[in-house]
């Protein structure tokens, strides 16, 4: 960023919940392939048709209420929000507008080496549009469509957005913040939050002021960003672009813009709506929402460890904070690293293994990590064998590679290969001895205090050991040897 500018962002994240009917009628949830084919009176907005409420999607945004560490609502209200939705048949979305499920809540991020706190608004229910299909020569855009296609299945999704204060600073800040909630998202278990698909998109909310400004400037708000990627590029270019614009004597529209991912560049697609341009006025068709202490408590005792708990129950059994962050994303990795401690194995060791050498060779043969054959029990004979001097570290990345791709247990792959590493102080006494009468020149620096040639010294006894010597008692016995 641009000396003597900061920015401020707010992200509004929409994600998909994955129950198996619509927000407020029974037709699936889970989207069919063939264009219109899960609809019903209610999500066409049929007359006559009225909703009700889905009792699941409520479970699942008190969820993420409570991880965002919100306060959870007794009453809230649904609200009709009005403007023309081409894809949603009823001409309004029913959504909440005071009175949201949760609110005041807050996310601890991790920046680097860094934490932030970001703080969350609202989290709140609503439904989804349908899906517009504009065909032509113009990329999928409506300007230059020749018609376009209206698939009405998406339409009345149980959908919630989570709006956070506008606290993030930075494009990293952003990006960060989206993955945490993401994890956290995918650890409650209420949405697949597949970017790639929609059912978990941002909108970012971006403006910049000079540096010791408090008034806050003029914000655009970039739609359905779908990628932690491209929401990082997107606050970025954005950030880069107001800047420049007001360093030339013009100003910032609120307006709301497109990210195009191939261009790097975010277009102007309308001026952005204040709140009392979508008319909001409570949904005449639907109670008050109720969520009761004791429903509340019972959702509560639902919630599964988040992802910052095990974080940092990683790093307290020895790994390092980036290792942790590895390994609780991936749940191939986290399964066998919990096993695996539990039953004795280091976890710093352990930790290593699976994120830096399995990792490595899994991606490079293009292979699944759920499909491996290593097991925790494989980890634990391993990291034994190398506690008790049969293994050296080299062999031992041998052993792991050889286990992964299924060739036995620890034991059976180092004896097959030889690797078994000799630990008699007998025959490495004896080769140490060798090695010191045909080197009598790096004995005497030694002796003289140079410590330098024990490493040459060290690489000739495990030359004449066959790489298979204990280094810690062939290193024992050269300083015993070395210095009467």
């Amino acid at each position: 960023m641009k000396p003597g500018w900061e920015a401020v962002i707010g992200l509004e994240t929409h994600v998909e919940l994955n129950t198996k009917s619509k927000m407020f009628c029974s037709c699936p949830a889970d989207i069919p392939d063939e264009p219109n084919t899960a609809c019903c009176p209610v999500c066409l907005a049929l007359p006559g048709a009225l909703p009700v409420p889905n009792e699941k999607a409520i479970e699942g945004i008190v969820k993420i209420g409570l991880a965002l560490n919100c306060e959870i609502n007794q009453s809230s209200l649904f609200y009709r929000k009005n403007y023309f939705y081409p894809d949603l048949p009823k001409n309004y979305q029913i959504s909440q507008y005071t009175f949201p499920v949760c609110e005041h809540g807050s996310v601890p991020v991790d920046v680097g080496d860094e934490s932030v706190t970001v703080g969350i608004t609202r989290v709140h229910m609503e439904e989804d549009t349908g899906k517009s299909t504009h065909v032509g020569e113009g990329g999928g855009r409506i300007h230059d469509a020749d018609h376009t296609l209206l698939d009405f299945n998406r339409a009345g999704v149980p959908l919630v957005e989570i709006v956070t204060e506008p606290d993030i600073r930075s494009p990293e800040e952003a990006r960060a913040y989206g993955a945490e909630l993401q994890r956290i998202v995918l650890a409650l278990g209420v949405s697949d939050a597949k970017l790639e698909t929609g059912s978990m998109r941002f909108d970012a909310n971006v403006s910049v002021r000079r540096i010791g400004d408090e008034t806050l400037g003029t914000r655009s708000e970039t739609k359905n960003v779908n990628s932690l990627r491209s929401l990082q590029r997107a606050v970025a270019y954005e950030i880069e672009r107001q800047i420049q614009v007001l360093e030339s004597g013009g100003s910032i529209h609120q307006e709301t813009r497109h990210w195009n991912e191939d261009s790097g560049e975010t277009t102007s697609m309308r001026t952005k709506e204040e709140s009392e341009d979508y008319r909001y006025f409570q949904d005449p068709d639907l109670l008050p929402l109720d969520v009761s202490p004791e429903w509340r408590n019972a959702i509560a005792s639902t919630i599964p460890e988040l992802p910052a708990v095990q974080r940092a129950r990683y790093v307290a059994s020895g790994v390092d904070a980036k290792t942790a962050e590895l390994l609780a994303d991936t749940a191939a990795l986290s399964s066998l690293f919990e096993e695996a401690v539990e039953a004795g194995a280091p976890g710093r060791a352990v930790g290593i293994w699976l994120t830096g050498d399995v990792v490595g060779h899994v991606r490079r043969d293009d292979g699944d990590l759920d499909a491996i054959s290593l097991t925790a029990a494989h980890l634990v004979e391993l990291a034994s064998m190398v506690d008790g001097g049969k293994l050296s570290s080299s062999a031992a990345k041998e052993v792991l590679l050889a286990a992964v791709e299924g060739e036995g247990s620890p034991s059976e792959i180092a004896a097959a290969r030889d690797l078994i590493q000799v630990s008699d102080s007998g025959a490495i006494e004896a080769a140490v001895d060798a090695v010191l009468a045909e080197n009598q020149d790096a004995v005497e620096k030694i002796m003289a205090g140079d410590a330098k040639p024990i490493g040459f010294l060290m690489g000739q006894v495990m030359r004449e050991m066959g790489g298979k010597a204990d280094p810690n008692v062939v290193r024992e016995l050269l300083h015993a040897k070395t210095n009467p």
